[in-house]
């Protein structure tokens, strides 16, 4: 009987642990964002290419599949909203970004963007 009583909280345990485990994977934070975007500068900046690099594209991918909960998108969100202000990103060029790469944002890179709209 005793040995039920701790397999118990030993699952309990281990249910708690994968749960943080899929939490930390899905989630992005912010340097991971702005890292996975950092192909992207020429681009955003308005320099030289007028398509973004196949490595930009990467990056955006990454960072749409990791944004994929209500809190991890507006956390994104405000981080590269930040980040266009502060290094002077092409508004026209970032709101081109998700679809010129054919990927699916929730949300628009662009310093005046409401990031606790978004869904």
């Amino acid at each position: 009987m005793s040995g039920k009583k701790c397999l118990v909280p030993l699952m309990v345990l281990c249910m708690l642990m994968t749960t943080l485990e899929s939490r930390q994977i899905d989630d992005i934070t912010c340097s991971e964002a702005i890292s996975s975007l950092l192909p992207c500068v020429p681009f955003l900046e308005g320099s030289l290419p007028a398509t973004p690099s196949s490595d930009c594209c990467v990056g955006v991918t990454n960072v749409a599949n990791k944004a994929n909960t209500t809190p991890s998108r507006r956390s994104t969100c405000q981080c590269l909203k930040n980040a266009s202000t502060k290094f002077g990103v092409n508004a026209d060029r970032a709101k081109q970004l998700p679809q010129l790469c054919h990927v699916s944002l929730p949300f628009v890179i662009s310093p005046t963007i409401d990031c606790n709209s978004i869904p």
